[in-house]
């Protein structure tokens, strides 16, 4: 089969709050919409990922998926159930055999449940992951319980619901007008049969800004593997100025020396990044022999350490860098170190440490002659052969 999968991410997210829609929210360092999509993208069943935008999202969408390899999103409308149907429109004309309808909130998707739906619909129509209600269940009123409702065959439906194409269309299109809760529910009103298969309880759709705190701390517990990589860097001073540190530009009546910026403490911390990972050094990727990177700012270099990190499926815990020399003084310009750092990475600025010593008029450093930094960095990653 020929399958696509839709995310719908056209919700202003009234009931979480806040001026960014949930979909748009940083979930360890990446937007929770671009964890629901890359899901899909990277999932050999799938043969294109098309998203559902509002359109005044646009470029906040373009921003959040940067990377990933996608169709051009298509306009939602007024409902969810709008939404889908509009998206389902925008595929025709690639012909598909079936779809995953999937929410763009839920960002923690497994390959393992979107195979059980993709091999549910070589048999059935339709076919959606869901939980078994563990828990009784009590109907309320005034505040007070009215009434125990059987558990007895109830679930918790979740997405990707899958659909043969063409059946699904038709359901949508008939169903227009209504108020259908979800993809399935559109199916059994068009008379389809739907599939149960087994969801995950950490399938969690965020609705809340605690869904939000709990996806992270899942995120984080899926790389179970703890790097440390240190990086050291030395640099001499010249005639001119300003200084580059950090990424910070900073008024000095000298320069440091060297082929690219020579900014010392972003090259420690890409060494340290490049040893984490087991990726050699700064030299290797980006050699003093080549012209390309004659004068080139050091974020460059500290930029792609932070991407072969991701295409390793890692996240950067926490870096770690030291300035060492007795000029400039640091203090005044820390907190803008850390954020460049921060904002070169997409990580978070409380996982930036910016420190500054002095040798105490002792070596290189105390005399004036150079700039040194060493720095550490720590990253997790996942488990040796995982393709998450």
């Amino acid at each position: 089969m020929a399958t696509y999968a839709l995310i719908v991410a056209a919700g202003s997210s009234t009931r979480f709050g806040g001026p960014v829609p949930k979909q748009y929210r940083d979930l360890a360092g990446r937007s929770v919409l671009y964890r629901s999509a890359k899901a899909f993208v990277e999932h050999p069943a799938v043969a294109g990922v098309k998203v559902v935008i509002r359109a005044e999202d646009e470029a906040r969408y373009r921003a959040a998926v940067a990377g990933l390899d996608l169709l051009e999103p298509v306009g939602g409308g007024e409902t969810r159930q709008d939404s889908v149907r509009l998206g389902l429109e925008s595929l025709c004309d690639r012909r598909p055999d079936g779809v995953l309808i999937h929410d763009g909130a839920r960002p923690l998707v497994v390959p393992a449940l979107i195979d059980r739906v993709v091999t549910a619909l070589a048999a059935h129509p339709g076919a959606i992951p869901a939980l078994a209600v563990a828990d009784t269940l009590k109907r309320g009123r005034d505040g007070l319980i009215a009434g125990t409702v059987p558990r007895e065959g109830l679930h918790r439906a979740q997405t990707p619901q899958g659909f043969r194409f063409d059946d699904i269309l038709a359901a949508h299109r008939a169903a227009a007008g209504q108020s259908l809760t979800d993809d399935a529910a559109v199916a059994e009103a068009h008379g389809l049969a739907v599939a149960l298969v087994d969801g995950g309880e950490d399938n969690l759709k965020i609705t809340t800004e605690d869904d939000l705190r709990r996806a992270e701390r899942l995120v984080w517990s899926r790389l179970p593997e703890t790097r440390v990589g240190q990086g050291y860097d030395v640099h001499r001073l010249g005639p001119g100025g300003p200084i580059t540190l950090c990424g910070v530009a900073i008024p000095h009546d000298r320069a440091l020396i060297g082929h690219s910026d020579a900014d010392v403490g972003l090259h420690a911390l890409t060494d340290a990044l490049l040893g984490a990972l087991g990726q050699g050094d700064l030299g290797q990727h980006f050699p003093p022999t080549d012209a390309r990177w004659k004068g080139a700012p050091s974020a460059t270099f500290l930029r792609h350490a932070g991407e072969l990190v991701a295409r390793a499926g890692g996240l950067i815990a926490h870096l770690d860098v030291t300035l060492i020399c007795e000029r400039p003084k640091i203090a005044p310009h820390r907190q803008a170190m850390r954020a460049a750092i921060a904002a070169t990475l997409g990580i978070a600025l409380e996982r930036v440490s910016v420190k500054a010593t002095t040798t105490e008029g002792l070596g290189l450093t105390g005399r004036g002659e150079g700039i040194a930094a060493q720095a550490v960095a720590t990253i997790r990653l996942p488990p040796a052969g995982d393709a998450r």
